[in-house]
């Protein structure tokens, strides 16, 4: 179901795919970021489906800036990301987290897993490269130190998100919040991250929604 949590500094509340049954174990999704929160965005819904037939209520909230919310995505921080995230925790009373790829960088401290965590700074390469390419290839000549530098003053378009000079500044040196690692080799096959479109991988779901299910209850 469609339910909503209460933003801090936001003007409206933002949209979360819920699985409350109202049962004691409640585990709050971080949703991966950019673009890999398209590619993965499949597999992540069919994580909750598999852990709400576990029999664990599950949460996957909007980030500001993303997805349905009203918020300006260029108006977002790290810091605004992560005091969302506490707040929908609280709202939902999540007893556990899941940080999914750079959404380990957001995680509320809470007991916990990173599923293939990333570092900002990693993920901020990515996005430079890619954009690059494309500058390359309709004949312009860009260097990461000058996108950086242009963006620190003015902030900076990347592969389809107008990103604030703070985010990107954030970004550089974020390192994902400490919790138990569930690195791809657990999960098995390649990560949906690295494919070109989105994607989903019924095993790799089955294996993820097992890991956590089997944590819970430990």
């Amino acid at each position: 179901m469609i339910a909503s949590y209460p933003c801090p500094g936001g003007a409206a509340d933002e949209f979360t795919l819920a699985f409350d049954r109202g049962r004691e174990r409640r585990l709050l999704i971080v949703p991966a970021l950019f673009e890999e929160a398209n590619r993965l965005r499949r597999l992540t819904v069919e994580i909750l489906r598999r852990l709400d037939a576990a029999g664990i209520d599950c949460f996957l909230p909007d980030l500001p800036g993303c997805n349905e919310s009203l918020q300006p995505l260029e108006g977002q921080t790290l810091d605004s990301w992560r005091t969302a995230m506490t707040a929908a925790a609280r709202h939902f009373a999540a007893t556990h987290v899941l940080g999914v790829r750079g959404g380990a960088l957001l995680q509320p401290e809470l007991p916990g897993w990173r599923y293939a965590p990333v570092k900002g700074a990693n993920l901020l390469r990515q996005m430079l490269r890619a954009r690059i390419v494309v500058s390359r290839e309709q004949g312009l000549s860009e260097t990461q130190e000058s996108l950086l530098e242009a963006g620190s003053r003015e902030g900076l378009e990347l592969v389809g998100y107008r990103l604030g000079a703070g985010l990107l500044g954030q970004l550089q040196a974020a390192e994902p919040a400490p919790a138990s690692d569930i690195p791809q080799d657990m999960v098995g096959g390649g990560g949906l991250w690295l494919r070109a479109e989105p994607g989903e991988d019924r095993a790799q779901a089955d294996a993820l929604a097992a890991i956590v299910a089997v944590g819970l209850k430990a």
